[in-house]
């Protein structure tokens, strides 16, 4: 007698449980006030030097219009090209995916929460309060990540790419639009959207329903 196997639940992609992971550790920084205790605390304010606000936009905008830029001059065929179109679709979803938790948890920003040293503690608030997570250091962990991924084993100086959020996250929090947990959580979601989306198989997507001509790149025709 032939026994019947019996049919099983098909197992979840591992890119969903490594999703649902980052997730989760979002949602316990959030909600657990233990895991914050002695983390959290507002900066002396400083928009001077290299922490002039205006820097931090034209590194913000110039990583969007560089990783656009390349990805449509480059297109598809080459391994650069890719890794551009990758880096989109890392900045695209990751951005999106921040500001859904923005208006969820509706934390109150530092500068709004008081007089120093502020209250970290204020959640749920409504709509205006959008600090957890920093988009701005999302924004940009996801768009160095993907090349850090792809470039860092054989050229190590690209690491020097992740003090890029770094700069931000501390720019940002000395201007006291940020807490450290926002800036935290926003470096593991952009990194960690950077880090699924590479491994895919099927990446990069946004590419998938450009014209032939994008993909090919506009470096190819000239």
């Amino acid at each position: 007698m032939h026994s019947q196997a019996v049919p099983t639940a098909p197992a979840r992609p591992a890119g969903a449980r490594a999703a649902a992971a980052v997730t989760g550790a979002l949602l316990l920084l959030a909600a657990a006030p233990d895991c914050r205790a002695g983390i959290d605390h507002e900066l002396e304010y400083d928009n001077s030097g290299i922490w002039k606000r205006s820097y931090q936009e034209v590194l913000e905008y110039g990583l969007i219009a560089a990783e656009v830029g390349g990805a449509l001059w480059e297109g598809g065929e080459t391994r650069l090209g890719r890794t551009f179109w990758t880096s989109i679709d890392s900045s695209v979803s990751a951005g999106l995916l921040a500001q859904v938790l923005k208006v969820s948890f509706s934390r109150v920003r530092p500068r709004d929460s008081g007089p120093p040293p502020g209250n970290p503690n204020l959640w749920f608030q409504g709509h205006g309060n959008e600090s957890f997570p920093s988009g701005e250091v999302t924004a940009v962990s996801s768009i160095v990540t993907p090349f850090v991924l792809e470039y860092a084993h054989e050229y190590p100086a690209v690491y020097a790419l992740e003090l890029l959020p770094v700069y931000d996250a501390i720019g940002r929090m000395k201007q006291q639009a940020h807490w450290q947990t926002d800036v935290i959580a926003g470096f593991a979601l952009g990194a960690g959207t950077a880090w699924l989306i590479h491994r895919s198989p099927n990446s990069p997507f946004i590419l998938k329903i450009m014209p032939h001509s994008i993909y090919v790149g506009i470096g190819k025709r000239f």
